[in-house]
């Protein structure tokens, strides 16, 4: 039925796990993806959207490294936005809303026609460890399999618990079984656990939606995509979206169900994510407000179930009904099916190391909500790494780890595991010091390179990056090298209200000016003649703005990096023993023994760790 020995089994489907299995698979590994029901493959299971602030970088970084994520949100996407515009580039963040049936579909044939890699729908209830190793999986018909690692992604299922008003019920999501077993073994294996809980809102029928009342809120005019490969393209149409708002009268209505409420009772006693609190939270933590948004997002290009962001509830079905008919376009609303909340097991992240394998255990790994992450694209990263990183377990090559200066992806592993979290985890741009050099536009830059010498990036992704390279380069050289006078380049100074000049000076000069754009510099003949003569596209127009513009912000942020990456340099002994350090603080000496850092720099970034202990490191080990 089975291979004697697979190289690497993933268990779970949603997006952690698809990526997983992908990744692994690519490489040339005999992968097992096992899943409670295969019809759910990257099933969306909150909002129907990729990206967003951060998270859209997320998706670039995963596409870059040769994951699937982006390459689906574009094949599923019925609108796009570049949010954070009007901001820095570093702030830029792209974000699709997708088709929901059309996105899983998409993943599903994209594995399906992946080498390596076999599927089977089970539950898988529990691990099979000899002497401290992964070598296998239990499955509750009793079947065990074999393999050399071991990728948890079970996202919302170990132990899940629905909760709507005073009802709860086990389940890993709406209509399917929660997952039971796994918990228990690990934490046999010596595991600590904890739970979380997330949730979602009610799903509602949009024929009986009046948005004339609403504010439509609408894509981009020029839309951009997401993956940098050219099998997918920009969309030509998009669906609208709309906002409408709750009022203090929806407000006092939901107060009405307060006392059944979950979140209040005490039946709910997990942390939630912080930064999308459910429509309660947000009337009883931000009592001064006397409205909120509500994004009305459509499911899909041709179905008539929407989705309403900012309604997010465990509140009891009557009281989210009455309550969501009182804002402005539902009066007559009819749902498909209320919100719920959630709650779950988890495994602090600080038991991991960066490959995202577990300390205790050998070839076993976590990726996704196991971690106390949250959000499909923090899920879809861990889950690439870790199927990576198993894959060259499996072939006993070396391990794959990206710094906090090369990606978002590397921010989000080591403050997992450095940190740990307490409530779930959100990636955000202010996470990441250096964010300046982690821009969405430059994720292939970054990445490609090292995607393909992995063989995860194929020859032509690599010639694509590099053509775009060596334009974008001999572009911005272009603007070093050529010199304008000031009867050409004072009009359009002048129209921008921006200091004249009074002799000729090179073009990188007046385009380094924060009002001066692309479309002013393409008013100079020669400009636009180097333009058509290289046959320049948007991308390269984009990228060759943003490093004239923020050049001196750039060349900052690499020399901090440069100085983070000589601290990266010096290495902890594995099994270092801190207590020889008489001057380290109580405090930062549990800290470094919990955690275990592998560097100087990741032990400086541990809460509780003075510089005044990493000083005492820094001398003991002869710096």
């Amino acid at each position: 039925m089975f291979p004697n020995k697979y190289d690497v089994i993933v268990v779970g489907g949603g997006h952690a796990g698809s990526e997983a299995a992908a990744a692994a698979a690519n490489l040339g590994s005999k992968t097992l993806l096992v899943t409670m029901n295969l019809q759910n493959i990257a099933q969306m299971s909150c909002n129907p959207a990729m990206g967003g602030i951060a998270k859209g970088q997320i998706v670039r970084e995963i596409d870059a490294l040769g994951g699937y994520s982006g390459i689906v949100s574009d094949s599923s996407a019925i609108q796009f936005k570049m949010l954070n515009k009007s901001k820095g580039p570093a702030m830029w963040s792209p974000r699709v809303q997708s088709d929901r049936m059309r996105f899983s579909e998409t993943w599903r044939l994209m594995l399906e026609n992946t080498p390596n890699l076999d599927f089977y729908q089970e539950m898988v209830s529990g691990l099979i460890v000899e002497n401290d190793e992964i070598v296998g999986i239990r499955t509750s018909l009793g079947l065990e399999i074999r393999s050399k690692t071991v990728i948890l992604t079970n996202g919302t299922f170990l132990n899940g618990l629905i909760h709507i008003g005073d009802k709860n019920f086990g389940g890993g999501r709406a209509g399917e079984s929660a997952s039971t077993g796994i918990t228990k073994d690990l934490i046999d294996f010596g595991f600590k656990a904890g739970r979380m809980k997330t949730g979602t809102p009610p799903r509602v029928d949009g024929r009986s939606l009046d948005f004339s009342k609403m504010i439509e809120q609408p894509g981009d005019e020029h839309p951009e995509k997401f993956s940098y490969s050219d099998k997918t393209s920009r969309l030509t149409k998009q669906r609208l979206c709309y906002m409408s708002y709750t009022s203090t009268q929806v407000h006092e209505l939901l107060k009405e169900g307060f006392e059944k409420s979950p979140m209040f009772n005490g039946a709910i006693k997990s942390s939630g994510p912080r930064y999308c609190p459910s429509i309660e939270e947000k009337i009883n933590r931000f009592a001064d407000k006397d409205r909120h948004q509500l994004f009305v997002e459509p499911e899909g290009w041709n179905t008539v179930e929407y989705y309403i962001n900012g309604f997010s509830t465990s509140l009891s079905e009557d009281v989210q009904y009455k309550a969501l008919k009182e804002v402005a376009g539902f009066e007559n609303v009819k749902f498909f099916r209320p919100g719920y909340a959630i709650e779950y097991d988890y495994f602090p992240p600080t038991q991991l190391r960066h490959t995202l394998e577990t300390k205790l255990v050998s070839g076993l790994y976590f990726a996704g909500q196991i971690n106390g992450t949250t959000g499909y694209e923090e899920a879809a990263s861990q889950g690439l790494m870790a199927g990576i990183n198993a894959h060259l377990k499996a072939k006993e090559k070396g391990e794959f780890i990206l710094k906090r200066n090369e990606a978002y992806i590397g921010v989000l592993i080591d403050d997992l595991i450095t940190k740990g979290t307490e409530e779930p985890y959100r990636m955000f741009t202010s996470r990441a010091e250096y964010r300046t050099l982690l821009r969405q536009d430059n994720a292939d830059f970054r990445l490609t390179p090292m995607a393909h010498k992995l063989g995860l990036a194929s020859d032509e992704r690599m010639k694509t990056m590099e053509k775009k390279q060596e334009k974008s380069n001999a572009f911005i050289q272009f603007f070093k090298d050529t010199s304008v006078k000031p009867e050409i380049i004072n009009p359009i100074l002048e129209v921008k209200d921006s200091a004249l000049v009074k002799q000729s000076d090179k073009l990188f000069k007046p385009f380094s000016r924060p009002n001066i754009t692309m479309d002013d510099m393409r008013k100079i003949d020669n400009v636009e003649a180097f333009i058509k003569e290289n046959d320049i596209d948007e991308e390269v127009l984009q990228q060759t703005e943003i490093q004239v513009k923020y050049a001196g912000y750039i060349e900052k942020e690499k020399n901090n990096a440069d100085k983070l990456t000589r601290l990266e340099g010096i290495r902890i002994p594995e099994n270092f023993d801190y207590s020889k350090l008489k001057s380290l603080s109580y405090e930062a000496l549990e800290k470094l023994r919990a955690i275990k850092p592998v560097t100087v720099s990741q032990a400086s970034r541990i809460s509780g760790v003075s510089p005044n202990d990493i000083s005492v490191l820094l001398v003991y080990m002869g710096r």
